[in-house]
């Protein structure tokens, strides 16, 4: 799971977690997923990419998400946030532009949430995989500790 390297900031944060129980049931139970053929989302290399597209020390608003689009495509690993030039965009993402808009006559049709996680906004999910196509199947199995 952390083959790909966390920012250092999180890094110092999580290593306790990530050395501990949940983690490596986690582990687990994400092999046994591959191993079982399921296609998880998002890609494996954008599982933890919250906390390296926005550094620990520059977390200024946290926006958090029950768990990843489960559209093949559209999720890339920050919560509400879509693939760029993903059409059309996802109902709760739409509900938050409008809020935007109505709020603070901010108007946004870009899904991709990047630019916002690099301001300090970070986009996590409650659960960071879902196999495609199945919303909550992947809850309560170890993420919730991160």
């Amino acid at each position: 799971m952390t083959e790909h390297p966390l920012e250092p900031g999180w890094q110092a944060v999580l290593a306790p977690t990530l050395a501990g129980e949940p983690i490596e049931r986690l582990r687990d139970f994400l092999r046994a997923e591959g191993r079982a053929g399921k296609p998880l989302l998002p890609d494996k290399p954008h599982w933890l990419y919250a906390f390296n597209a926005t550094p620990f020390n520059r977390v200024r608003v946290v926006i958090l998400g029950q768990d990843p689009y489960p559209t093949p495509g559209h999720a890339h690993g920050l919560s509400f946030s879509v693939r760029a030039g993903v059409k059309p965009l996802p109902k709760s993402l739409i509900n938050i532009f409008q809020e935007l808009k109505d709020d603070l006559n901010i108007e946004n049709q870009r899904g991709d949430l990047t630019p916002w996680a690099t301001q300090g906004v970070l986009l996590l999910n409650a659960v960071l995989t879902v196999p495609a196509g199945q919303s909550n199947a992947h809850q309560n199995q170890g993420w919730e500790v991160l």
